[in-house]
């Protein structure tokens, strides 16, 4: 099986190939899979997190990113689909806002962002990946993000250098460790300050994520006691086959059997908490999504909900129901992932 179309400059063409690798899995298809446990399909249960993907732009290539994100994307949120975001956030009282990307920094609009939402009084969360704080145009990037006292939800593979510079290019691990210094020292991850440090761990390679506690713990000691980091909770995320890993999947010859592990550790209590059942995610063009995975599959909204974020309508979409296919599996195996991390015991 080849991945002879998933170039980066062509995404429908991408999002086609990688839907019919997909479906042609041999595993029980996952709208049968939830049938079959009695959960039928899937039905958002009220929005709480709004999730705003600005655009592609990053200054990192990582091997697993499920979004293809990097240097040469120009995949970029506008002011005018921005103020849409906010205009539409402004007609509810979901609490959360959760910025992504790419590097969701880069993007011009980001701070504007954290300040409209911040204004509305709603949580604000940042996706970075740390490395970011380093470079000389985000030099104020990090007292920034303290001023408007946003939660920082920062990527870290592993707490060794060798595995992250594996996962996400060499010296990753050292920058993203003098980013997480940078933050401390300013108050996040300490306990009183209010100031949230959260990581997010990803397994190196075809397999699930350890249970979310264990290495929590196992971060928490090796990162305070080698290079002095606190941070506040850790969150296990497992690989999507989608975009970059499941061109590795392929390329590598374990596509077929990490579906079917997915499969096989389906969890039905994972399935009933998916983040896409309180999730909204808009895309960098407006398009609105039941989670990231599916924006980068190019799966939007359907079954009636209104489908850009000049429609918006929090009715609709509280109670829409959800777009699924194989990729969810990701999301149901074992104890779940989520962007929140794990979903179930």
């Amino acid at each position: 099986m080849a991945l002879t179309l998933l170039g980066r400059h062509n995404p429908l063409a991408s999002s086609t190939e990688q839907l019919r690798i997909l479906d042609e899995t041999t595993i029980t298809p996952f709208a049968t899979r939830l049938t079959q446990t009695g959960l039928s399909s899937l039905h958002a249960s009220g929005i709480t997190v709004f999730q705003i993907n600005v655009g592609k732009l990053c200054n990192q290539t990582c091997r697993h990113c499920h979004v293809d994100a990097g240097p040469d994307r120009t995949e970029s949120m506008s002011r005018e689909t921005a103020e849409l975001c906010i205009a539409a956030l402004a007609q509810t009282d979901i609490p959360t806002v959760d910025i992504t990307g790419g590097a969701p920094e880069l993007n011009p609009n980001f701070r504007w962002l954290v300040e409209q939402a911040h204004a509305l009084g709603r949580h604000v969360m940042d996706r970075c990946n740390l490395s970011i704080l380093q470079i000389p145009s985000q030099s104020d990037l990090a007292e920034f993000l303290a001023a408007h006292r946003v939660e920082v939800v920062a990527s870290l593979p592993y707490y060794r250098a060798s595995q992250t510079d594996a996962q996400r290019g060499e010296g990753i691990f050292d920058k993203s460790i003098e980013g997480l210094r940078l933050l401390n020292g300013l108050g996040y991850g300490r306990e009183g300050s209010g100031l949230l440090l959260n990581l997010v761990h990803n397994p190196v390679g075809a397999f699930l994520p350890p249970k979310q506690d264990a290495i929590e713990a196992q971060f928490r000691k090796e990162l305070r006691t080698r290079h002095g980091v606190e941070f506040n909770h850790l969150y296990t995320i497992t690989n999507m086959p989608v975009s970059r890993f499941l061109e590795f999947l392929v390329e590598s010859g374990n596509y077929a059997g990490y579906m079917e592990r997915l499969a096989n550790a389906f969890n039905p209590a994972a399935a009933a908490g998916v983040m896409c059942r309180y999730t909204l995610s808009v895309s960098w063009d407006g398009t609105l999504y039941d989670c990231d995975f599916n924006q980068m599959l190019e799966l939007p909204v359907d079954h009636g909900a209104p489908g850009h974020i000049r429609d918006f309508d929090p009715a609709l979409l509280n109670q829409r129901r959800i777009v699924t296919r194989n990729h969810c599996y990701g999301c149901t195996a074992g104890s779940g992932s989520s962007c929140g991390g794990a979903v179930a015991s």
